[in-house]
């Protein structure tokens, strides 16, 4: 398929028809997902809701019968071998660490030094390797890449996790300029981090996934899932 997805637009990713058991008990049940270019979707949960499966079916690194992946309409399964259509941050190390960072910046056509622009302290580590930085500076640094990068989508599984407080905010920011030219999926135990940023909230509760009010707190209190 010819890669279009970096023009045009706006773009629409959908996924449904996901059902995933483990051990015979349903963890994902008829979910249906939709984000669109220019837009940013907070996915939340708790612990082992299955927010993690469902975006790496989404991407295709877990392949699921009967699950729909379409972009504007047409079948994208796996979305990953599609050109140009989305990139995935899971909770381990998106790159390889025997792969120097600068490298790495250039394989995901990404300009470092403009990704980094708004973190001029991860320059000097563009030159070393992902194992030598600290967890939350290895963490910011993979997802500034992605976000950077060429796709029309990004699936970003924890990207907050490890990072300190002034970088939360300033990837949060980093997240809503560039939404201008692609749709984010974010997911992270940092809730309000994700509210704050997020133009639609899902919360994936019993298997099942449920597209929240425009304001979500109502619901989520009602949920149990932050404190009344």
């Amino acid at each position: 398929m010819k890669n279009n997805y970096l023009t045009g637009g706006p773009h629409v990713l959908e996924a449904d028809g996901i059902r995933v058991l483990f051990d015979g008990r349903p963890v994902l049940t008829d979910i249906y997902l939709r984000v669109q270019t220019g837009q940013i979707v907070g996915l939340l949960g708790r612990n082992g809701s299955g927010k993690s499966t469902l975006l790496q079916t989404i991407f295709g690194a877990r392949p699921v019968p009967d699950a729909s992946v379409r972009v504007n309409g047409r079948r994208a399964v796996p979305a990953f071998q599609t050109p140009g259509l989305l990139n995935y941050l899971p909770q381990a190390a998106a790159l390889p660490a025997s792969l120097p960072l600068g490298r790495a910046a250039r394989l995901l056509q990404v300009d470092a030094e403009a990704a980094t622009a708004n973190f001029p302290e991860l320059r000097p580590q563009l030159a070393g390797f992902l194992h030598e930085l600290s967890g939350g500076s290895a963490r910011l640094l993979q997802a500034l890449l992605l976000l950077h990068a060429p796709t029309a989508f990004s699936l970003l599984d924890e990207p907050f996790s490890g990072v300190m407080p002034l970088h939360v905010e300033a990837l949060a920011r980093e997240m809503q300029a560039l939404k201008v030219r692609k749709g984010l999926v974010i997911t992270d135990h940092r809730y309000e981090a994700v509210l704050a940023v997020s133009d639609v909230v899902y919360l994936l509760h019993q298997g099942r996934l449920r597209q929240l009010a425009a304001d979500p707190w109502p619901e989520l209190r009602d949920y149990g899932y932050v404190p009344a």
